[in-house]
């Protein structure tokens, strides 16, 4: 525990300087509804890409030896991680192959080109994306970079939960999206390192529920062609983080879709805050989720807000079409 821990405080130093020292905020509604003596929500929104993944992508990449960067590195994801990936190697100047499936987002895959990375699109079957991003490593001998299934990726992550718990002192409960498992994994060791009384817990769709059956069963049980719109957690929990899990987590819950849009609604209108669905799982996890009382009233709590990304283009079509009509008539 304590060398895994020295991980997380080693990629303090070496993301803290270049990372966005993301905002921590509350709401009193928020309080009263859940009868909490505090939530305090962690804004990742606010990273840099608008993630987490920012964290773990600097943190990982800047292992990698000059040597072996020459070539080029490449990564597989349905956006975060994508865009997270592009920005660094533009920093450090490195080409950057990106694969994506082709229901990403637009604007994530827009985002990704914009950052100077070059995308390749694939199919939306579980083991497209490593499928043909094996293809492209034994053409062209590129650096994988693993959006979750990388320990350097995990403790970077894990400086989220770093940064917050280090900023606000102490909490008593940790909520957590979970899809691969890199943020929860790396969180997880950090909040446990820096006080082992915190409980931690994951919030998982219901539709995309791999982790909590896993955690149930003991073993990994990967998730086929999930429906959710939690896109950046439909991946299956890795060979890596799975155990972390198993050894640092506390509970794993699930939400449904109509809990997880009701929290982005929630952020949006209550707090002014644009989360993308996988960053308001947390929340629907402490509004509607099944968590024991006792461990929320009169507590401190901590929620993480992934990511902001999404996409708002029929959003705001759907205002300039009413607002068009309401001209013409």
């Amino acid at each position: 525990m304590i060398n895994i821990f020295k991980n997380v405080k080693l990629a303090e130093k070496i993301v803290s300087h270049v990372a966005n020292r993301t905002p921590l905020m509350a709401s009193r509604t928020l309080d009263s509804l859940v009868s909490a003596k505090r939530v305090i929500v962690k804004c990742e929104n606010f990273q840099r890409t608008g993630s987490f993944k920012f964290r773990g992508a600097w943190n990982c990449i800047s292992h990698i030896p000059t040597q072996e960067r020459k070539y080029g590195i490449i990564a597989h994801s349905s956006g975060n991680f994508a865009q997270a990936v592009a920005l660094v190697a533009k920093i450090l100047h490195i080409k950057a192959t990106i694969v994506m499936p082709n229901n990403a987002t637009p604007s994530k895959i827009a985002a990704t080109r914009g950052y100077g990375a070059e995308v390749v699109l694939c199919g939306n079957q579980p083991g497209d994306r490593d499928k043909i991003s094996t293809e492209l490593i034994e053409q062209y001998d590129y650096k994988l970079i693993h959006p979750f299934d990388d320990l350097n990726v995990i403790f970077g992550a894990g400086t989220t939960a770093y940064e917050f718990i280090k900023n606000y002192s102490s909490i008593d409960l940790l909520l957590l999206p979970v899809g691969g498992g890199g943020l929860i994994s790396g969180c997880s060791i950090a909040a446990k390192g820096l006080d082992p009384r915190i409980k931690v817990i994951g919030i998982e769709p219901k539709n995309a529920d791999d982790t909590f059956r896993s955690f149930q069963l003991g073993k990994r049980v990967p998730v086929e062609n999930p429906n959710t719109i939690a896109d950046g957690l439909r991946t299956s929990v890795g060979e890596l983080t799975f155990p972390i899990i198993q050894e640092f987590v506390d509970d794993i819950i699930t939400v449904t879709e109509e809990q997880i849009i009701d929290a982005m609604k929630f952020y949006w209108e209550r707090m002014k805050l644009v989360v993308e669905p996988s960053g308001a799982v947390p929340l629907a996890g402490l509004l509607f989720g099944a968590i024991d009382p006792s461990l929320i009233k009169g507590k401190k709590i901590g929620l993480i807000i992934s990511g902001g990304n999404i996409d708002l283009t029929d959003f705001f079509s759907l205002l300039k079409q009413k607002h068009t009509k309401t001209k013409v008539n």
